[in-house]
């Protein structure tokens, strides 16, 4: 049994019902991206050591402004970016359970995370980021015309007791994308 620490900082669901399917489904975010595209793809932004912020390094038993690893992707479907993924974990853990997020370059996380039968996904907390969000103002970089807020989630993924915390925060393209089911028509 893994010792589970509630995100008390990002509450549990969203009240905008235009993004609220994409917040609550505990699926592969990858995996549902690419049902509803042609060509899928990941931008690596970063991946290393960084200080991250104060409440993940509490959620994640790091110390606050102690180094911990961070990656930041951008996710695209047909040439548009529709979700920039930020993860971290404790520097202790790349020796450990999760040595393979360092090597993952342009390959999604989600393929790794739903590929590990041992690893355990806990509650997906939301939360909408206003334009002082460090998240939001990365997220927005490669948007021409960036939306006052953006609606993201996260949540902490376990493996061999070592916690993993994945943030992906929508961009307005990602509610462009067509239903799955008429997506697959066309072919």
């Amino acid at each position: 049994m893994c010792k589970f620490k509630y995100d008390s900082f990002w509450r549990d669901a969203a009240s905008d019902k235009t993004i609220a399917d994409w917040l609550v489904d505990r699926g592969s975010l990858t995996g549902r991206i690419q049902q509803r595209c042609t060509e899928f793809s990941v931008h690596a932004v970063r991946s290393g050591l960084a200080r991250i912020a104060r409440d993940e390094a509490l959620l994640l038993g790091v110390i606050p402004h102690q180094l911990a690893f961070s990656r930041e992707v951008y996710l695209y479907a047909d040439g548009l970016p529709v979700v920039f993924a930020h993860s971290a974990c404790a520097r202790k853990h790349l020796r450990g359970a999760w040595h393979a997020v360092r090597g993952l370059g342009s390959r999604p996380l989600g393929a790794l995370l739903f590929s590990l039968p041992l690893v355990e996904r806990k509650p997906l907390h939301c939360k909408l980021l206003g334009k002082s969000h460090r998240l939001y103002q990365r997220a927005v970089a490669r948007l021409p015309n960036p939306p006052e807020n953006l609606w993201a989630r996260r949540s902490l993924f376990y493996l061999n007791g070592a916690p993993l915390l994945v943030t992906e925060v929508f961009l307005p393209a990602i509610l462009s994308l067509p239903q799955a089911e008429n997506h697959l028509k066309k072919f």
